[in-house]
């Protein structure tokens, strides 16, 4: 175990935005024992207070399911991959055709562009957002956009994503990362959290089998695959869960934790 890779929501961090004791610790011994620690999370840069308050952690984040590089004690993004507004437009009006109710925004290194109807009035959901406005005149080539979300109601998460992302794979990677709501996260084709984890692990001369990665849902799979050793919590999405060679105990078991305490026995 020379890097470990941990998702965030549902994974260490719960509804409550909070991370255990427990899991504090276990993160805090790694680092004392030498392990490289990195977090790999649909999340952007903005939303990792539960990193800084509890872990008090000033290192690499990988934020938007792998689309941003985001050195945590700096508070500066390293890197960016972008989508192309092209690409963006396109999938998006092939969502459309599919589901003409969909509402979208985009996510960018800047903060949030919504298309009216996106949130719900007065939902706190995304906090900051901006002022609601088509996505074809709010956004600009200026614009370095990292994630196009999509939301519909009427269905469930897995439907959504399953029906979708085979119609825009042309144009765009889709997951997703909400248990409940159906809400897509479609970023640059091709690219996923495994892609910028192993960039990351190969800058530290870190090979694949020395890699302990966690995760909980779809956007984690192919970060489960990568790794050596992929554990998907046992609280965790079905697809997650048959993408994994290991299962960790649940999230509310400090499952993370339980596993990580393995480890360190045998350094």
């Amino acid at each position: 175990m020379r890097l470990v890779a941990s998702d965030l929501d549902g994974t260490i961090v719960g509804p409550d935005n909070r991370i255990s004791e427990r899991t504090v610790r276990a993160f805090r011994d790694c680092a004392d024992a030498g392990v490289d620690i990195v977090f790999v999370t649909g999340r952007p840069p903005r939303w990792l207070t539960p990193l800084t308050d509890a872990l008090g952690h000033t290192g690499t984040v990988i934020c938007s399911n792998g689309a941003v590089t985001y050195d945590l004690g700096a508070g500066r993004v390293l890197k960016a991959q972008a989508l192309s507004l092209p690409d963006l437009f396109s999938a998006a009006a092939i969502i459309r055709d599919l589901y003409p109710a969909v509402r979208f925004a985009a996510e960018t290194v800047d903060g949030f562009h919504l298309a009216p109807g996106f949130l719900e009035s007065g939902s706190q959901e995304l906090p900051g957002a901006a002022v609601a406005a088509p996505l074809e005149s709010s956004l600009t080539e200026a614009d370095t956009v990292v994630k196009l979300l999509a939301r519909v109601d009427g269905t469930s998460p897995d439907e959504f994503l399953q029906r979708v992302r085979p119609a825009v794979s042309h144009l765009v990677s889709t997951t997703h990362s909400a248990p409940t709501v159906p809400l897509l996260e479609m970023s640059l084709h091709g690219l996923n959290k495994a892609v910028t984890l192993a960039d990351y692990a190969a800058s530290r001369d870190i090979a694949p089998a020395d890699v302990v990665a966690f995760g909980d849902m779809p956007n984690d799979v192919q970060m489960l695959q990568w790794a050596g050793c992929g554990y998907a919590m046992a609280s965790g999405h079905a697809d997650a869960l048959a993408a994994a060679d290991r299962v960790a105990p649940a999230f509310g078991d400090d499952g993370v934790a339980q596993v990580l305490e393995s480890f360190l026995r045998r350094l």
